[in-house]
């Protein structure tokens, strides 16, 4: 499965409704939002609910005194955030690219849309789905669901009170990386595929609040045992393509068990993210020299066919179409 990663942002500023179109244009069968919520428990689809990066805040004179500094899951973050504003007031605002140093032709788009909420993303969806006649899916990640708690801005109960009604799990799914409110979903009776976020270093927040240094980390969730554990509890694992990626050799690029290894345990397995900026591929794959910039593209199509070759069952893109044609080349 080629998911659309936040729509298609190597060509729109992410999360924007032509983002999402244009994914389901190049071929995507699915497109993840990242879910937040704003003061009066709207839920919005943005990278973080901190929007500096993302929207025009910043130029809004009327929203100077809204900045400021918090800790969101143990970083310490300086900005604007949706939770301090009613949806009347972010949809005032207008989306940017979040990247305009790589990707300058998605910049030119800068100012030109306004935030989606999660409901206008799935009427979007269902639209996409009968114009281009074939089944569609919304893979929704939520974001930072321990700290919007702790705000009186339960997560889990806003998305199942949104997604509930939509649809059910032949094309939702709910993914996090704190496992701890997929399971309240479930509790919730949202019919979706559950799917557990890792990182390639590092613990759940969830888990680093309630345990501390004790905290089980996500290298130790990848063990043969934690795999077997969390069988019992999800239905699948997205894990950072690193971790797919053996990078142990010099000048070459191989790959892991992992993708075995869970299925094995009968867990499916995304990974996360496919781009072919230089910046964000293997250093093996990148431009042939030295003066190559961080946003030309480098060897993208090896990196993608060696992630493909393992067997993952679905892949998360930036540029829906590349992805879609690496898988084409694969099944030929």
């Amino acid at each position: 499965m080629v998911i659309g990663h936040r729509g298609a942002p190597g060509y729109r500023p992410e999360h924007t409704r032509s983002s999402y179109e244009l994914a389901f244009a190049l071929g995507a069968d699915a497109v993840e939002p990242d879910i937040v919520a704003t003061q009066d428990g709207v839920l919005v689809v943005r990278h973080e609910n901190e929007i500096s990066r993302t929207t025009d805040v910043a130029r809004h004179p009327e929203f100077v005194a809204r900045r400021t500094t918090k800790q969101i899951d143990g970083s310490s973050l300086t900005g604007w955030f949706t939770e301090d504003f009613t949806w009347a007031e972010l949809a005032t605002l207008r989306a940017v690219e979040r990247l305009p140093k790589l990707r300058q032709h998605s910049s030119t788009f800068d100012g030109t849309e306004p935030m989606l909420r999660l409901s206008e993303l799935l009427e979007l969806v269902d639209a996409a789905a009968e114009r281009t006649r074939r089944p569609l899916r919304l893979v929704a990640e939520i974001k930072h669901p321990t700290h919007f708690a702790s705000i009186g801005l339960p997560l889990d109960e806003l998305v199942a009170s949104v997604v509930t009604p939509w649809g059910d799990r032949s094309r939702l799914t709910v993914e996090c990386f704190e496992q701890t409110v997929l399971g309240r979903v479930r509790e919730r009776g949202v019919d979706a595929e559950l799917v557990y976020l890792l990182e390639a270093t590092g613990a759940a927040a969830d888990l680093v609040a309630r345990d501390g240094s004790a905290a089980l980390s996500y290298a130790e969730q990848l063990t043969d045992a934690g795999l077997a554990r969390l069988a019992r509890e999800v239905d699948g694992i997205s894990a950072d393509k690193s971790l797919l990626l053996d990078t142990s050799r010099r000048g070459t690029v191989g790959v892991t068990d992992l993708v075995a290894r869970a299925h094995e345990h009968g867990l499916t397995v995304f990974t996360w993210t496919l781009r072919p900026e230089n910046r964000f591929l293997a250093p093996a794959h990148r431009g042939g020299t030295e003066s190559a910039a961080a946003g030309d593209w480098g060897d993208w199509r090896r990196e993608f066919d060696l992630i493909l070759s393992t067997g993952v069952d679905g892949v998360f893109a930036d540029h829906a179409d590349l992805a879609v044609a690496a898988r084409a080349g694969l099944a030929g």
